[in-house]
C-alpha cells in the first residue's frame, strides 16, 4: 500500500472543499492541517510553487456499492463536474463498481469498490493512482527498478495499454501514456532504514535523479527516516521508514 500520495493544487481553498465534501462519505475525514499540507489519512495536498498537479486519477476504497453512490451524488449534490456515473466497469474486473467526479484542477477521483474487500479500517484509503507519461518505456523501467523497495510488482498488463505495479494488499498504480500528470508524489512504506538505503542507491546507479539523500526528517516527525528520487517525469518519488511515529503530519 501507499505510505501516502500528494498533488500540488492551484487553490487550496477549493481543493480543501472539494476532498472534505465527498472523503468524509467514504469514512475519511481530514486528519491534519498545516501551512504546508492539508491531509486525509494517505492522501494530501499541497499549494505552492510546482507546477499544479493535473490529469492524474486516484481512486478511494468503498466497502459498498451504496457508499460508491453517496460519494457520488454527494459531489454531484455540491456542484462538482461528473467524470463517470456509479455503475459496475466489467472492462476491470466482473465486480468492479465505481463512480468518478472531477476535482478542481480536473483531475478524476473515484469511490470504488470490489472484491476482495480491504479491511474495514481501510474504508477511504487509496485503492489506486494512474498516472500519465511521457515516454512508457522510460517510466516502466524506473518503477521496475525500485520495484523491490516499492513493494510493487509489475504485472503482465494494466489499463489502457499502460504498465500496473501492484502490492500484496491489492493496491495499485499505473503507467500510462499521455501528457504527464506532472508534480504527484509517491511515498512507499520501508520497513526499515536499509530499505531506503537501498532504494536510493540503486535508483541513483541506474541513473535516476537524486531529490533528496536518505537520512532523518524531523521537521515531519521524529523517526521519520525517507529518501527521494524523481522518477523521468519529475514526479517525486519516496520509500520511508517510519521507525518512531508519533506525528500526524505527512511530507509532499
Amino acid at each position: 500500500m501507499f505510505d501516502h500520495v500528494t498533488i500540488r493544487v492551484s487553490d487550496r481553498t477549493a481543493s480543501e472543499r472539494f476532498y472534505d465534501t465527498v472523503l468524509p462519505v467514504l469514512g475519511r475525514s481530514r486528519t491534519s492541517s498545516g501551512e504546508r499540507f492539508v491531509q486525509w489519512g494517505d492522501f494530501s495536498l499541497a499549494a505552492d510553487e510546482q507546477p499544479v498537479t493535473r490529469r492524474l486519477h486516484v481512486a478511494f476504497f468503498a466497502p459498498t456499492h451504496e457508499e460508491v453512490d453517496a460519494f457520488w451524488r454527494t459531489g454531484i449534490g455540491a456542484g462538482y463536474a461528473d467524470d463517470g456515473e456509479p455503475g459496475l466497469r466489467p472492462q476491470y474486473s466482473s465486480d468492479y463498481y465505481g463512480a468518478f467526479l472531477l476535482d478542481p484542477d480536473g483531475n478524476s477521483v473515484e469511490a470504488v469498490s470490489r472484491r476482495p474487500h480491504r479491511p474495514d479500517k481501510e474504508r477511504g484509503a487509496i485503492d489506486h493512482v494512474w498516472l500519465r507519461v511521457a515516454d512508457l518505456a522510460s517510466a516502466r523501467a524506473f518503477y521496475e527498478t525500485i520495484a523491490p523497495y516499492s513493494g510493487f510488482a509489475p504485472q503482465e498488463s494494466g489499463p489502457a495499454g499502460g504498465v500496473q505495479f501492484r502490492a500484496e494488499s491489492g493496491t495499485s498504480f499505473s503507467i500510462v501514456r499521455g501528457t504527464p500528470s506532472a508534480q504527484v508524489h509517491l511515498a512507499f512504506p520501508a520497513r526499515d532504514n536499509a530499505t531506503v538505503d537501498g532504494f536510493h542507491r540503486v535508483a541513483l546507479a541506474a541513473g535516476h535523479r537524486d531529490n533528496g539523500a536518505p537520512g532523518e526528517r524531523p521537521i515531519y516527525h521524529a523517526g521519520y527516516y525517507g529518501a527521494f528520487v524523481l522518477d523521468p517525469d519529475g514526479n517525486n518519488v519516496e520509500v520511508v521508514n517510519h521507525s518512531d511515529w508519533d506525528a500526524d503530519a505527512l511530507p509532499g
